[in-house]
């Protein structure tokens, strides 16, 4: 029995998986057909009627091709006069209560109706009577909607069921009273809801923080890498004269897809907002701007007469690999100090890629046939891998979690809150032992913040590694085992070996030695992890970061450095995977690129690093890191002989690794919009926000 099926378009003769609509059978020669209501990652609707073909042998009238399905023998016609009569036809229902908005529009020049309406419109109506108008939605702070627009392709019903799992959103009333919304008055809590802007056609829904800012005509488009978590969501930063607009999704498939959570999407107003200009010294308690020859001369003078030992560096979450690879040649070879760490606190991970990222990629995830999520909340941690997990909870596949009970937006099996479950899932005693057993491709995601990060992470650790090895996770055609990271600055300071190599002291040791006045010097670089901060207890602090914020707080001397719009990066998401963002926009004032404040540095202190473009530093990182030198793919990564130790494990519960979605680093934390989603989703928390 064969499983495809050939038949014609235009003429052209195509075959196709049976199964698949006339609507895949035009894409596959490149025959465009006009439609609203469907969407590729999408249920068919056939709502919006658009996408009529003529068919023979078949019906004497046009059928919708989204939803017909293509079989041996069809003939299909896309531009025949019964199939141009029938779109023009559909148009004009469409535009019969649709207003004429379009002057005032946020979605002018990116409309698919204002385009079909070009090809199919009418220049006259033969209506006479006033057009529906619809009462408007308030859905929280960051989609605005204009809802008499709306023409029912239901694209962000489906969106929300479907994608996002959130169930509040739909349609009620029938043929002229329908109404697109929630069913109860309130608004959207998903951090996921911005891509409901992207999917709608017309001008119902659009970006609130964008409203009346800017035309599509009028920026410049440069596309980038999102930072804001580690799955690194493509996108693309729209600019007008030097100021980020928008952020949004670009289209990869093996990443992202096209969807892109709300903190990449909205937080470019943060990007601005408490910013660090100009080099900073405090005196008499106050920050006073000062330049970056008297920064590198106080700083200078402050290193000369100090042992390396009492100097330390610490790093966040937000940086390129160049950027990590300068601090730490700086630290190490100029500062001569191994006492350095940008990996997340109590974290013992090194060596092999393999034992800390993600070794299934985002694209093979829905092979698993069983999943096991220990220690992570990937709908906050993760959002678009979570998406991946729901489509597969979708086909029943056996769930279970142990840590926090947790709203995946799917359902999954709770087992425990404790390592306890670990053991058991050893000896047999757990109710998920059985299924991971009989699984072919069983898939184990391990929190690095949650799982990993505590005192006894090492320990876990080292369980892990032995349900991985009794359970077969790791075989010859398939690698389950995979660490969760929350920012991509930690997976590249791995890469980097940003952390003490010898004797020097890791994050734990340097906060020790803080609380004692035990050291001169500290170097804070960046300062997105919450445990990176109150590191109070140096004779002299100097933060080198973008923003005001707790770390900032603490300096004696601040160097002003760029985020990830303003400079050229290679960042690494959880599966190890390399992109490039591009440049979109000048760093503001005295601001620098991360790696130049290194390099300057460390000339100012007569050991210059052997590097003076972007270009030598890239090259100098290819040669010892293989998945640098293939940026955009996936390389296949050694997993180490040994991950973690034996030790005594605490039965403390894994706690939820991340409780404020909208405020997690410095970028969000600065962002007016983001503050008000925090605010609308932790309502009894708005004190603690501000």
């Amino acid at each position: 029995m064969t499983n495809t099926v050939t038949l014609k378009v235009n003429g052209e003769e195509v075959t196709v998986e049976q199964g698949s609509s006339i609507m895949d059978a035009c894409k596959q020669v490149d025959v465009e057909i006009p439609h609203f209501c469907y969407h590729k990652r999408l249920s068919i609707a056939g709502n919006c009627r658009m996408c009529l073909v003529e068919v023979t042998p078949g019906p004497p009238k046009p059928t919708a091709s989204c939803a017909m399905p293509a079989m041996d023998g069809m003939d299909v016609k896309t531009n025949s006069p019964m199939a141009v009569e029938a779109r023009k036809g559909t148009m004009e229902f469409l535009l019969a209560n649709h207003p004429l908005d379009c002057p005032i529009c946020d979605q002018g020049g990116e409309c698919d109706l204002q385009d079909m309406a070009v090809g199919y419109g009418s220049d006259r109506s033969r209506y006479h009577e006033g057009k529906r108008a619809v009462e408007d939605k308030d859905l929280g702070p960051l989609i605005k909607t204009v809802m008499t627009r709306c023409i029912h392709c239901m694209r962000c019903v489906r969106f929300a069921t479907e994608i996002a799992g959130i169930e509040e959103f739909g349609a009620t009333g029938r043929g002229e009273n329908v109404k697109v919304g929630t069913y109860v008055e309130k608004a959207l809590i998903s951090e996921l809801s911005g891509n409901m802007i992207d999917l709608c056609p017309v001008g119902a829904l659009t970006s609130k923080p964008y409203a009346f800012t800017a035309r599509p005509w009028e920026l410049e488009r440069t596309p980038s890498i999102d930072v804001m978590d580690a799955v690194g969501s493509n996108i693309f930063i729209d600019s007008r004269a030097g100021e980020i607009m928008r952020i949004i999704p670009a289209e990869n498939d093996d990443i992202n897809e096209e969807w892109l959570a709300n903190t990449g999407r909205f937080s470019y107003d943060g990007l601005n907002r408490k910013r660090i200009k100009n080099p900073q010294i405090r005196k008499k308690g106050k920050l006073t701007d000062i330049t970056w020859q008297q920064a590198f001369k106080t700083l200078k003078t402050k290193l000369a007469k100090i042992k390396p030992e009492k100097i330390a560096g610490l790093s966040g979450g937000l940086h390129s690999a160049e950027d990590l690879y300068s601090f730490n040649r700086f630290m190490k070879e100029v500062i001569k100090t191994d006492n350095i760490d940008g990996r997340l606190p109590n974290i013992s991970m090194r060596g092999e890629r393999g034992g800390y990222i993600m070794n299934t990629p985002l694209n093979e995830i829905e092979n698993a046939d069983a999943v096991l999520l220990v220690g992570c909340n990937p709908r906050f941690e993760a959002p678009l891998l979570n998406t991946r997990l729901r489509k597969l909870a979708s086909k029943n596949i056996p769930f279970a979690t142990i840590g926090e009970k947790l709203d995946l937006t799917y359902p999954v099996t709770h087992l425990n809150d404790t390592p306890k479950e670990l053991e058991a899932l050893l000896d047999g005693t757990s109710k998920f032992s059985a299924k991971l057993k009989k699984a072919k491709n069983p898939l184990i995601i391990v929190g690095a913040k949650s799982a990993l990060s505590r005192v006894d992470g090492g320990c876990i650790l080292g369980l892990i590694e032995k349900i991985v090895k009794q359970f077969k996770i790791i075989t010859p055609e398939w690698n389950g085992f995979n660490i969760l990271h929350q920012k991509t600055g930690h997976i590249a300071a791995l890469d980097m070996h940003v952390y003490p190599t010898d004797k020097g002291m890791h994050t734990a040791k340097i906060k020790t030695a803080l609380s004692k006045n035990e050291l001169d010097v500290l170097f804070i670089y960046g300062d997105s992890d919450a445990a990176l901060r109150d590191l109070k207890g140096a004779k002299f602090t100097v933060y080198i970061g973008t923003h005001h914020d707790a770390g900032a707080e603490l300096a004696d001397l601040i160097l002003p450095s760029s985020t990830y719009t303003e400079k050229d990066g290679w960042w690494v998401n959880i599966e190890g995977r390399v992109q490039a963002g591009q440049k979109a926009v000048n760093p503001p004032k005295q601001a620098k690129e991360d790696w130049k404040i290194f390099r300057a540095l460390s000339e100012e202190l007569g050991n210059k690093l052997d590097f003076d473009s972007l270009k030598q530093l890239r090259s100098l990182i290819s040669q010892t890191h293989e998945a640098y030198k293939n940026i955009g793919e996936i390389v296949k990564n050694d997993m180490p002989k040994k991950m973690g130790v034996i030790g005594k494990i605490k039965q403390d519960a894994f706690i939820n690794p991340i409780t404020c979605f909208y405020r997690s680093n410095e970028i969000l934390r600065a962002s007016k919009t983001m503050l008000e989603c925090y605010e609308q989703t932790n309502p009894k928390n708005i004190k603690e926000a501000s």
